[in-house]
């Protein structure tokens, strides 16, 4: 939160650096042969733990308790899983021009993908906007993308997806929602303890999604799939995404002015519905995509850091708007001492 409220630079993320770093590692060092296997096991695992600590963490009472703001939730989720894959299939007519098929495939996944937690609330209570209902949209985004992310992803991507077939959806069950279910049963005797070492768990999740980049970008390299890769290709890449992300933050504001939200409403909506995982994103793509998911996840990681920059930049903006007469201060009575108003209790 601190690094987000600097306003002298813009953020860029200190992870997305390590998670570079890390692909620079599988491009010099890539895993073969027994490494490989070792480093395929240990991501598997890591997968599973990462998701069994996301059912640990996520509380199901709050999440329930934040259902009476159903039109805002409502909207964050259409934006995340109808408006989003909506203008992925839209940008199909790039392909082969400005997009190969590969780092289509890679967007169209991107589109798919649930939306963030920890960054929308952050921005959000940068911008002077809805932090209780933002916590709740992550959350919600976060429990529906589990199940709607890889049907959608055999719905829209199919058999060429780069490796995806209907396999992955088995593989989704016992790696990713099996362990999120055992997390959310166990939560009543390990969420103290979830809570308690929640930096320490950080630095394991972080870990856990390095160790599956490593897998998957090594594995990209033995296949060789980077070949196929130009800096025009991913120029192009750029600016598509950048065109992805100014439509979604117009729609998620203008729209929610035009479905009468309030200003602190349209800010969450902005925030949660115009941003896309990358924790969840990561793993998800290692077992869809398998040794494919190196061109897979490249479009998420730069979408990725391009929302946090032009998000940041966005909510110190936001934050810097008057706010409408109702939620000003009110000013003390300098013949009393005190508050005056309408709001001040009797």
């Amino acid at each position: 939160m601190k690094r987000l409220r600097r306003p002298s630079r813009l953020p860029i993320d200190p992870y997305l650096v390590l998670l570079l770093g890390t692909v620079g590692l599988a491009a010099l060092l890539p895993a073969r042969g027994t490494a490989a296997d070792v480093s395929s096991g240990a991501s598997t695992a890591a997968i599973a733990l990462l998701f069994f600590l996301y059912g640990a963490r996520l509380s199901t009472r709050e999440a329930l308790d934040g259902l009476r703001h159903w039109r805002l939730h409502l909207t964050v989720l259409a934006c995340t899983f109808l408006i989003f894959p909506a203008l992925g299939l839209a940008a199909r007519g790039l392909v082969p021009v400005v997009l190969s098929h590969p780092l289509y495939q890679g967007l169209l996944f991107l589109t798919l993908v649930p939306s963030t937690v920890q960054s929308s609330i952050a921005f959000t209570s940068i911008a002077r906007g809805n932090v209780p209902a933002a916590i709740c949209a992550g959350s919600f985004s976060s429990l529906v993308g589990i199940v709607a992310t890889p049907l959608l992803a055999a719905a829209l991507l199919g058999g060429g997806g780069g490796g995806f077939s209907g396999d992955s959806l088995v593989r989704i069950a016992l790696q990713l929602l099996a362990p999120f279910l055992a997390g959310q049963l166990l939560r009543h005797w390990i969420g103290g303890f979830v809570a308690r070492h929640k930096k320490v768990l950080g630095y394991v999740d972080r870990g856990s999604i390095l160790l599956v980049v490593y897998t998957a970008f090594s594995e990209g390299m033995v296949q060789g799939v980077w070949h196929r890769v130009s800096p025009a290709r991913l120029g192009g890449l750029l600016v598509v995404e950048a065109v992805l992300l100014a439509v979604m933050l117009l729609l998620t504001w203008y729209g929610a002015k035009a479905l009468h939200f309030g200003r602190e409403d349209r800010i969450t909506i902005q925030f949660a519905g115009s941003k896309k995982s990358l924790a969840s994103g990561l793993p998800m793509a290692s077992v869809l995509f398998g040794a494919h998911a190196s061109l897979a996840v490249l479009p998420l990681m730069l979408f990725h850091q391009m929302q946090l920059m032009v998000c940041a930049v966005i909510a110190r903006r936001r934050a810097q708007d008057p706010l409408p007469e109702r939620d000003r201060p009110v000013d003390p009575d300098p013949r009393y001492g005190r508050l005056t108003g309408d709001n001040v209790p009797s």
